[in-house]
């Protein structure tokens, strides 16, 4: 039914209390205020042991008082030890979410519930105290010391009286040319971490967490600055490190060829008394010692060579075959282990007696887990790094385990790989001109520009654990603690509860209650396992890579079009990032919040700038993920990280959302339209988002309301409930009221603003539409802020958009007085046909809705998994699947659309049969 711009208005009027009855805080208040919080294990039961875990939960509006103490218990109703601390508040006051720490340890309940209540306290309560110039912790037997000044950042971990572990610090090389460009002995420059300081974030009882940041220092520079937190569980020997650091240098002359993380484990007793591990593939434990007392010529005798392969201690020396006991010098004593993975496909093990005599092949396997160990029976240290091979190229190495000192090192960069070369990857092409520009854009999709493709700037989080042990652990132990490693123990709300809490906008559980809605169910689970698959297929991994994915497919190569300008890496184009977590929060899937998570990690670091003069935003897509001259907050959004600081509180996810809020002033030093007008008629340059000239004032920027003003406006609200700070509040109702009082409202697409008020300025009275303006998690972001801040002019201009958006010409033009013309992506803004239909409770709107959903030639069709074909022979390097017209823009805006339909007007789906056009 067509919509007049009178019949629309007089409906948001009559529908504005409707439309509050069904918001998420009015539902909650109807009697869904939940007081209680069900936990379970991601992956379906709790790990045989772990080493402590930290996840979130979430509350109803109204339902806890900003004061709560929280309370665990398990199914047989005893007290379990936990930590808790309030990770956001709703405006009320009152608690909307919180995190809680469990110790480490084995024999966890298979569910947790978590209530208003008195904690119970660990039996040996972890505590941390600043002495002098340094930080204790003590946990159980185990007292660890943090350094706050120097090189050493674990200082020595002790057991008693011995020292099983000792200086841990961060190293670095690198070189001034690159590898295709060295000569022999070209010399390498090393730098090592230095502490500039050290905080306790968190003191106990259950959970210690250290804040440590620096540089690294050498040939009196000072470089790649880092932080760093410590982990501390009650009840686990081990500490968990969560590292970032920035790049800081210039492409063109730094190039990186080692990180690691390295540290020295005091030795004692005979050397066949000396075990080192390495964790292989699966439950794979490589294990030796130092020097062996198997395979020998002579047996030194069946206890002897049974607990050397166990890793316990050998029985009293004089008990040893007099053959093998008068002979043991002759022995080799292997003091240096390395297990070097390359790439993806492959690990190997080397050992040698000691440096300057030759390196022996040992074994080698598929992908190694990331975890060594080098001790005794009285002692010694396990070291693992998550997503290891994922990460490639990385390394493990030991060294002079024969001596009374052994190092370890965990390269999250191997030193023996070629050095990363972060240059830009053309000469511009003779793209000097924005004319030029532009034209190189209509036929690659890059946005390029001279000096803006850099790196400077960019960071990237990898995760450490260390475990200061009493002895050697078995090879099932050690095999448990490999597999916690690459896939860490997790607790998690249910679906259901965080469903209930009324969070992060309009999405529902999974459901496959009726054949339509299990049609779209299906399709949604499919192209989740596809993108997943193709992770693995197409070898979406490396140091800067992992987590992300590409954007556009070749149908004549059979590849992602890796190579060819603003197709290659997506840099959360069009929101995957979202379209993975809204999947998650619905399902639960264990696999999907690993593919959010790494994609988090990736995105919020590396597509991202952390220092510079694009600090705050971040790059557009591109074959590097910091190669397109576009920067904008669209990338750098705290839309896409919020669910997952929410739901695990990790904290350098929360430095990350803290770095957006200045998102605006950013913006002060990138024009994000400064290529307007490059080309003849003034028209924009397709893929930035950005909007028409507007000559702003000083103390003023262009700002889009979508790609731009929603993306801030997802750090303001996160840091608003972080904090309760109002200051960002207001900021975002200024922002709102302004935006509403524009002649042309949504539909002017940006306008000026002004930073210290927060508010836009105008002019706002022409219409200019972008497809990308609702598309970077304003949808979402809009939802939540009209649930929670009562601005009903905003709520009306926001209305207006969503109705007009996929009207049609005649409709469209009554309302905003202009033609249709700046608007594709039907299908992923079906979700806005579907809100407005929701708020109005107009049925029309919700039949349209659906129509735009299905509508194929706006999106992709509803039987895409009947499309997969998978290839194989002299077509393609290896086998793969390949489903040709799915693009990751398609996949996440149908994804998203999918989800928030069903959740606005499912109800409505029934009515609709869905017909497909013929596949051309």
């Amino acid at each position: 039914m067509p919509i007049s711009r009178r019949r629309f208005v007089q409906s948001t009027a009559l529908a504005s209390c409707a439309a509050l009855a069904i918001s998420p805080g009015a539902l909650l208040a109807q009697g869904a205020r939940s007081r209680t919080q069900a936990l379970r294990w991601l992956d379906g039961s709790p790990p045989p042991a772990q080493d402590g875990v930290t996840c979130g939960a979430a509350w109803p509006q109204g339902a806890l008082p900003a004061r709560t103490s929280f309370a665990a218990i398990a199914a047989s109703g005893d007290a379990v030890p936990m930590q808790s601390w309030v990770t956001a508040r709703w405006p009320d006051g009152t608690v909307k979410w919180t995190a809680h720490a469990f110790p480490g340890g084995s024999g966890d309940p298979a569910t947790l519930t978590i209530a208003p209540g008195r904690p119970a306290a660990p039996a040996e309560p972890v505590r941390a105290v600043v002495r002098g110039d340094a930080i204790e912790i003590s946990n159980g037997p185990v007292v660890w010391t943090v350094g706050r000044s120097g090189q050493a950042i674990i200082r020595s971990a002790r057991r008693g009286d011995a020292e099983v572990l000792r200086d841990v610090g961060l190293t670095a090389s690198s070189q001034s040319e690159a590898e295709a460009e060295l000569g022999e002995g070209t010399p390498l420059t090393r730098f090592d971490g230095m502490i500039q300081s050290a905080e306790i974030e968190q003191g106990g009882p259950v959970r210690v967490t250290i804040r440590v940041s620096g540089v690294h220092q050498g040939a009196g520079r000072e470089w790649l600055p880092f932080t760093l937190r410590l982990y501390f569980h009650a009840g686990s020997p081990a500490v968990r490190i969560v590292h970032s650091f920035v790049f800081d240098g210039d492409a063109a002359t730094d190039f990186i060829r080692g990180l690691g993380l390295t540290g020295q484990v005091p030795l004692r007793g005979a050397t066949y008394d000396r075990h080192v591990r390495f964790a292989g593939s699966n439950d794979g434990i490589w294990a030796e010692a130092v020097r062996p007392l198997t395979g020998l010529r002579r047996d030194p005798g069946a206890a002897f060579r049974q607990a050397q392969v166990a890793g316990q201690a050998t029985p009293p020396l004089e008990q040893m075959g007099d053959s093998v006991r008068e002979n043991l010098q002759f022995i080799p004593e292997w003091g240096d282990f390395t297990l070097s993975q390359p790439n993806a496909d492959g690990f190997t093990i080397v050992k040698r007696t000691k440096a300057g005599h030759g390196w022996i092949d040992v074994d080698g396997g598929e992908r190694a887990r990331g975890l060594g160990y080098v001790g005794s029976p009285s002692g010694g240290v396990a070291f693992g790094q998550g997503d290891f091979w994922q990460r490639c190229p990385v390394r493990l190495d030991i060294r002079d385990a024969h001596t009374d000192s052994a190092t370890f090192r965990l390269w999250y960069h191997a030193p023996d790989a070629p050095a990363m070369d972060l240059r830009f990857y053309h000469d511009g092409l003779g793209m000097e001109s924005y004319v030029d520009q532009n034209r190189g854009l209509d036929v690659t999709y890059e946005d390029y520009e001279p000096g803006y493709g850099s790196p400077t700037g960019i960071a990237r989080t990898t995760e450490f654990t260390l475990w200061a042990l009493p002895a050697t652990p078995s090879a099932e132990r050690l095999a448990q603690m490999a597999h916690n490693l690459a896939t860490p123990a997790r607790l998690m709300p249910e679906p259901a509860a965080l469903h209930a809490a009324g969070l992060f906008g309009d999405w529902s559980p999974v459901d496959r209650s009726t054949p339509a809605k299990a049609e779209i169910e299906d399709q949604n689970h499919f192209l989740l396992t596809f993108y997943r698959d193709q992770v693995e297929q197409r070898r979406w991994y490396g140091f800067w890579s992992y987590g992300d994915w590409m954007h556009s497919y070749d149908r004549d190569r059979h590849v992602w079009k890796y190579d060819i300008g603003g197709f290659a890496w997506a840099n959360s184009e069009l929101s995957p990032d979202l379209w993975l977590w809204y999947s998650y929060l619905r399902s639960g899937d264990a696999a999907t919040f690993r593919l959010a998570e790494a994609m988090t990690r990736h995105t919020g670091e590396v597509d991202c700038y952390h220092l510079g003069p694009w600090k705050g935003l971040g790059t557009r897509h591109g074959v590097q993920h910091w190669a397109d001259s576009s920067k904008q907050p669209r990338v750098s959004t705290a839309a896409y990280r919020r669910i997952y600081y929410y739901l695990t509180a990790d904290e350098r996810t929360g430095d990350l959302l803290r770095e957006a809020l200045a998102g605006d002033e950013a913006l002060t030093r990138v024009d994000i339209g400064r290529k307007v007008g490059a080309r003849p008629g003034g028209v924009i340059a397709a893929g930035t988002g950005a909007t028409v000239r507007s000559n702003p004032r000083a103390g003023e920027v262009e700002m889009s309301f979508g790609t731009s003003w929603c993306s801030l406006a997802a750090a303001w609200l996160t840091e608003w409930e972080r904090t309760g700070d109002t200051r960002w509040r207001d900021r975002i109702v200024a922002g709102m009221t302004t935006i509403a009082a524009l002649p042309k409202g949504w539909f002017a697409g940006g306008a000026n603003y002004d930073l210290a008020t927060g508010r836009f300025t105008g002019p706002g009275d022409e219409v200019s539409m972008s497809h990308l303006n609702a598309v970077f998690g304003a949808v979402e972001v809009n939802s939540e802020l009209l649930s929670l801040l009562d601005v009903p002019a905003y709520r009306r201009t926001w209305l207006d958009y969503c109705v007009a958006y996929n009207a049609s010409d005649e409709e469209f033009q009554a309302m905003t007085g202009a033609r249709r013309r700046g608007r594709n992506l039907g299908q992923g803004h079906s979700r806005l046909t579907a809100y407005a239909a929701r708020q109005l409770g107009d049925a029309a709107l919700a039949q349209r809705a659906w129509s735009e959903f299905y509508d194929a030639d706006a999106g992709l069709r509803m039987d895409v998994a009947g499309s997969q074909r998978q290839l194989h022979g002299p077509a393609v390097l290896r086998p793969v699947d390949e489903v040709a017209n799915v693009s990751t823009n398609g996949a996440s805006q149908w994804g998203l659309a999918a989800i928030q339909n069903l959740a606005l007007i499912g109800d409505q789906l029934g009515t609709l049969t869905p017909v497909l056009p013929p596949r051309r």
